[in-house]
């Protein structure tokens, strides 16, 4: 598996994974009712689909190289469908675990 198609399925992932806990959240926090909920909870179980493609068999490095891709997606999705404006720490931060998801994910490794 190339890398560039295993951050494709990071960030599909992530639409789903953020996405729906955006709709769960809207569902619940801005009372838009029970098909935004269910909407929520089956992105989210679709999220849990994607993450078995990638080319990696160990569950605990793809989910925490994931976290790095979940942090700054969450920042983005919160810019674009909330208006969030992130500061220059919050920039940094995800810039950190983006690097840190490029480290654990894709460092050469001797197996």
């Amino acid at each position: 598996m190339t890398v560039a198609r295993s951050v494709a399925l990071f960030a599909v992932a992530a639409l789903f994974e953020i996405g729906g806990a955006w709709l769960v959240w809207q569902g619940i926090r801005e009372h838009r009712g029970w098909v935004w909920i269910g909407a929520g909870v089956i992105a989210l179980g679709l999220y849990g689909v994607v993450a078995t493609w990638q080319h990696d068999d160990d569950f605990g490095r793809v989910l925490a190289a994931y976290g790095g891709i979940f942090v700054a997606g969450s920042i983005v999705w919160g810019m674009v469908a909330d208006g969030y404006r992130p500061d220059r720490y919050d920039v940094v931060g995800a810039l950190v675990c983006l690097a840190g998801m490029a480290v654990i994910m894709y460092a050469p490794r001797s197996h």
